[in-house]
């Protein structure tokens, strides 16, 4: 296939790989999993993180086709591979549910010309298996077990958000390291803040709101709880560990989103994240450190990266450590959490970040 990065081409040595000129525009295809529509109005990071990839893309010149389900506002061409989101996410209908996106996302691109296919969803990757253009795919849950072993057999180029998650299977096909991103700026930024702690993020045992409550009440400080809680196993665990810790200082307002998010995560004096499982990233901490707010978490997955314990918060080793910790976010100056979202996780770096790996894959293809 003759592309328009093919005919600019200007072949140097770059990690291991050829990397084509890097004023080539190149023809691009991100696929979003279906679950939410692009932008989410609330909860999905996925789903957020592929629509400023997207934006990104389209500001740094490339010819970008956004693939989801449902609408989209996005200045990429839009591709619905499916006319509505599928109501089957955390049902036994959701397998058969994303094995048909995967089809029909295989129908929607069969035609089209493109330099390389970029997909963040689970099965899509299957169609891509013998095609002509290449096709990296991003890892956005843990690695282990039965997934590993999917990705070992896909043998497709594998790019890590994290370095936590691509140590923990260092045999997968890693080809980068790129972490997820978001647009700082928009993010409201507040140096004052009010006299409450938030936990934000989905209603689950591994998320661990029960221990946030927990450890804000011991701090005598009060917690707002915000989040997903939509499918039957997040509504029982609200019923049976977050509903009792409910009270006079802990509130919960449900899911979140737009500004009263921003409002939120910029007026508190901290967010929680007393995650209980080894969590490949957590966009809620730069999303955080982005409104300028310390981040108290344990010192699990990929926080430690985010953290830089004791500049952007406080990260503890077993959750007895997280009520002295929340006491002590005074001490962390908002305006360090604020500098280094913008220095490490703002949307262009990722953006520049992808295109590297995009055109190490078509150099490699073509050479």
């Amino acid at each position: 296939m003759t592309t328009p990065a093919s005919r600019s081409r200007n072949v140097s040595s770059g990690e291991g790989l050829d990397v084509i000129d890097e004023g080539a525009r190149l023809r691009i295809a991100v696929v979003a999993p279906p679950w939410f529509e692009i932008p989410p109005s609330g909860y999905g990071g996925i789903e957020r993180v592929c629509f400023d990839l997207a934006e990104g893309l389209v500001d740094r010149g490339h010819e970008v086709i956004l693939v989801g389900a449902g609408t989209s506002t996005t200045r990429a061409r839009f591709v619905a591979a499916l006319p509505e989101t599928p109501p089957g996410l955390g049902t036994l209908e959701a397998s058969a549910q994303e094995v048909y996106y995967a089809a029909a996302v295989a129908h929607a691109l069969a035609d089209v010309p493109l330099d390389v296919v970029h997909d963040h969803a689970l099965a899509t990757p299957l169609t891509a298996l013998g095609g002509a253009v290449p096709t990296i795919l991003t890892a956005h849950g843990p690695c282990g077990s039965w997934i590993g072993r999917y990705f070992r057999a896909l043998g497709l180029p594998l790019v890590a958000i994290s370095e936590a998650q691509r140590s923990a299977a260092p045999d997968l096909p890693w080809v980068a390291t790129v972490p997820n991103a978001i647009v700082v700026d928009s993010f409201r930024f507040e140096e004052r803040k009010n006299g409450f702690a938030l936990f934000l993020g989905r209603l689950s045992p591994e998320k661990a709101a029960h221990l946030a409550a927990d450890a804000a009440r011991k701090a005598g400080v009060p917690l707002v709880i915000a989040g997903k809680c939509n499918e039957e196993h997040e509504r029982e665990y609200f019923d049976k560990l977050v509903q009792p810790n409910l009270g006079p200082t802990t509130s919960w307002i449900g899911e979140i989103g737009g500004t009263r998010k921003a409002a939120m995560l910029a007026r508190a004096s901290c967010v929680i994240c007393p995650s209980q499982w080894e969590e490949p990233f957590g966009l809620v901490a730069i999303e955080a450190l982005a409104s300028g707010t310390p981040v108290v978490a344990l010192r699990r997955g990929a926080l430690p990266e985010i953290v830089d314990h004791g500049r952007t918060g406080w990260l503890c080793d077993d959750v007895d450590e997280l009520p002295e910790a929340i006491r002590r976010v005074s001490e962390i100056d908002p305006h360090e959490c604020r500098a280094a979202a913008v220095r490490r996780y703002d949307v262009a770096t990722m953006v520049e970040r992808y295109e590297r790996v995009y055109r190490r894959a078509v150099a490699t293809r073509e050479g």
